[in-house]
């Protein structure tokens, strides 16, 4: 029986632990392939000078963690936030491990991060921060190797960034080397959207088993960038009423919905959605707790934990974010008859994109949007009912469920490769 009491709820790497734990458990696995696929591969940490507009110099850390590489390429996302440490990307490549199996693309799971204040930071400073940590990892980073992409502060732009530079150092041009990077150098077509889109398609299917009418529903989103814009535009578009949603620095309401595409023009405006017109400002902590239809976390880990679960008033969670619900909340939202759609299958569609658009860049051949959707949502269906299956005869919840699905792959691809020598 697993002792709880040793894990941290605020910590990422605590929670993956112990998520992977409840979930290896019930599996029964050999110990020496639990202890080969809990914890990472390779870890790459760099320290590197980055100098200024204001011509000053600062030492900046760096890394980039890969988890496990059984199954495919390290693939994972690379993140610029003041809060990135080793722990968390160690954490966030286990979850992109976790992610890729469940919806079974040839992918094992990294991660990347710069402790960094972005928000402070001009372009050109995070052009050349972007070139130096490149530079820093490119000789563990490739397209047959670890395949980074977009995550928290980072985008189509910087994307490119790393693909000029990786190719320089390769001497010829190499796109192949990250995914989310613009249509122009070899982005795919419905890449920006992906994530928003799997957490749609997941919740679609969750609807028709919980009886559920979208067309009459009500939804909340926390975090407002790429992932929660777009889910709160794929939700109007299935006649979902928009109540409320947030960004880092306060959230806004109104009960009678809000436009979300109006509200993103206010956020570009502003840097914030706060002070909307016609809407009332709420922090972070309470628009958790507003009573809705489907609760979209897309901000960070870490946000519905014990404190708040029991303050939880929803349906359906669906999980944009990583890690943004803790196991101890799952007890508590899984008692209360809420269902959880968690983030290693929710929001896999942008892994799934990502994978698209790698396999474009290698074999040289586009595909069409439509294309791009049909076979996205395709993956994110039966990712879905493989899950829910499982979440039915083991009556667990659908956590872990997914963890018991992916790791139960991971485990049976080192079981037949074995050890070398």
């Amino acid at each position: 029986m697993i002792d709880k009491s040793q894990y941290n709820e605020s910590k990422p790497l605590h929670m993956h632990n112990l998520q992977f734990d409840i979930a290896a458990e019930r599996l029964a696995l050999e110990p020496w392939i639990i202890e080969k696929i809990k914890y990472p591969r390779r870890e790459f940490c760099v320290r590197f000078p980055l100098r200024f507009d204001d011509d000053h110099t600062e030492l900046l850390s760096g890394y980039r963690v890969q988890h496990n590489t059984l199954r495919g390429p390290a693939k994972g996302g690379i993140r610029y936030h003041p809060n990135v440490d080793l722990d968390e990307v160690r954490a966030l490549a286990g979850w992109m491990t976790w992610k890729c199996a469940v919806v079974n693309i040839p992918y094992g799971g990294a991660k990347g991060g710069v402790t960094c204040d972005p928000s402070k930071m001009s372009q050109r400073e995070i052009e050349r921060m972007t070139r130096r940590y490149i530079w820093e990892i490119s000789p563990i980073i490739g397209p047959d190797s670890d395949i980074p992409a977009p995550d928290v502060n980072t985008n189509p732009q910087v994307m490119a960034w790393i693909v000029d530079t990786y190719s320089v150092f390769k001497g010829y041009t190499c796109p192949s080397v990250v995914t989310g990077k613009p249509i122009e150098i070899g982005g795919s077509l419905g890449r920006l959207e992906a994530t928003s889109r799997g957490c749609v398609y997941t919740l679609r299917e969750a609807a028709k088993l919980l009886n559920i009418d979208l067309s009459r529903s009500t939804a909340v989103i926390q975090g407002y960038g790429n992932v929660g814009y777009h889910a709160a535009k794929l939700l109007e578009e299935l006649g979902v009423k928009i109540l409320a949603v947030s960004s880092s620095k306060g959230g806004i309401y109104n009960k009678k919905g809000l436009d979300s595409a109006k509200v993103y023009e206010h956020r570009k405006k502003t840097g914030a959605v706060s002070d909307y017109p016609g809407a009332d400002n709420i922090t972070n902590a309470e628009l958790l707790e507003l009573p809705c239809d489907v609760l979209v976390p897309s901000a960070l880990e870490g946000q519905i934990t014990r404190k708040n679960a029991d303050k939880i008033k929803t349906r359906v969670i669906v999980e944009g974010a990583n890690g943004p619900t803790s196991p101890f909340a799952d007890d508590i939202l899984y008692d209360k008859g809420i269902f959880v759609i968690p983030d290693i299958l929710a929001n896999a569609g942008g892994v799934t994109v990502s994978y698209f658009e790698w396999v474009q860049n290698v074999q040289k051949l586009f595909w069409k949007e439509d294309d791009v959707n049909k076979n996205l949502d395709e993956i994110m269906t039966r990712a879905f009912h493989e899950v829910y299956e499982i979440y039915k005869k083991e009556k667990v919840n659908m956590r872990t469920a997914a963890y018991m699905l992916a790791i139960s792959r991971v485990a049976a691809a080192k079981r037949l490769r074995g050890i070398f020598p």
